[in-house]
């Protein structure tokens, strides 16, 4: 089989994704081709034609058995530009979609991102979601955009992009699960739990600093490993944690190393999120692979992959989670942890291999 594999915002779980599945199926002839995640709304518009008229069009009008994209490619623009693939089977990954994004007050709201959703979708014979809160936001997103149009508006676009889509995670790697443990997570003592993203505001900073705040006005006995690449316009919660809360932090910032990483992950009793969106949330579940008991939000697409114990509706409720499997910890009983294996990539691979003979069958 020979497969193109397109790229179009090679961002961070992009780019662990298409790792994975190369390596995953390596019986088969694969050709990448990525574009840099910057400058979003230029690169979202703008990869087919940097594609189609660019130094690899002589790479896409090779003849292919298998277009694999992910849904930041504006397939149907590339397929019309570089005819030589608009009757190649394709499949397209969606890692999240544009309609379920929190925006910002002062955020300009284009439609110009959601309707490239729906036209890649269309176009796309086989359609791949990570969660199916993804799956189910994008056509509820889809049908509320289309009620928006004045006029002359086909019937049946959502029903055709459900028709074709199915609920597919990015895997875990093999790796993830040790026979021993990675880190050295102490029985005793203070609760200490991680929180890993991106310091930006839909990674919910506000919600953090509250329920730290809460902690410690429980009189809860904990430690935080604050983890994460920081930019110049962070945030200002995320530096108020850092004074406030100077004492009870033991790692802080991004951590270069994937080893560094996971050893303070394998440390730590509790992986945190607090995200305003997620649509599946790697960082959770490489943390539970390692051991920790998770705690996210009781929305997204957390509800898919952890039980409600879990889940939190409210700042009080996370903090009351917390405060427990703290005074758990204290009496010395096992805090709950969930069983990430059934998603690693040695057992998800043979699903990709027969999602994606099928859609080349069905072509």
């Amino acid at each position: 089989m020979k497969v193109l594999l397109l790229s179009a915002y090679d961002a961070g779980s992009h780019k662990r994704w298409r790792h994975g599945l190369v390596d995953a199926i390596p019986e088969w002839d694969w050709t990448v081709l990525s574009l840099p995640p910057r400058y979003f709304s230029w690169r979202i518009r703008g990869n087919s034609l940097s594609w189609s008229r660019g130094e690899e069009v002589a790479t896409i009008c090779q003849h292919w058995d298998l277009v694999v994209a992910t849904s930041m490619t504006d397939l149907s623009a590339l397929r019309g530009l570089v005819p030589e693939i608009a009757t190649v089977p394709t499949a397209v990954y969606f890692h999240e979609n544009q309609f379920a994004y929190p925006r910002t007050k002062d955020a300009f709201q284009s439609v110009e991102p959601q309707l490239l959703n729906i036209y890649t979708a269309l176009c796309g014979d086989l359609l791949l979601f990570n969660s199916e809160f993804n799956r189910r936001s994008l056509l509820e997103g889809a049908r509320r955009l289309l009620k928006r149009f004045p006029d002359c508006v086909p019937q049946g676009i959502c029903e055709e992009i459900a028709g074709k889509s199915r609920v597919l995670p990015v895997p875990l790697e093999d790796s993830l699960f040790p026979e021993d443990a990675v880190g050295r997570r102490s029985e005793q003592g203070p609760l200490v739990f991680s929180w890993a993203a991106r310091w930006e505001y839909d990674k919910g900073p506000d919600r953090l600093l509250q329920i730290l705040e809460g902690l410690e006005d429980r009189g809860v006995d904990f430690r935080l490993n604050l983890l994460g690449e920081s930019f110049r316009n962070s945030p200002e919660e995320f530096e108020k944690i850092r004074q406030r809360f100077a004492a009870r932090l033991q790692s802080v910032g991004y951590q270069a190393s994937a080893g560094a990483y996971r050893q303070i992950l394998g440390g730590s009793h509790v992986f945190l999120s607090t995200a305003y969106h997620e649509f599946q949330g790697l960082a959770v579940m490489e943390a539970c692979a390692l051991g920790c008991s998770p705690v996210v939000p009781d929305e997204q697409a957390y509800p898919d992959y952890y039980p409600s114990a879990c889940r939190y509706a409210s700042v009080d409720e996370a903090v009351t989670i917390l405060s427990r499997l703290a005074m758990s910890l204290k009496e010395g009983r096992a805090l709950p942890e969930v069983d990430m294996s059934p998603l690693r990539w040695e057992l998800l691979a043979p699903r990709y291999r027969q999602a994606f003979e099928d859609a080349v069958s069905a072509g």
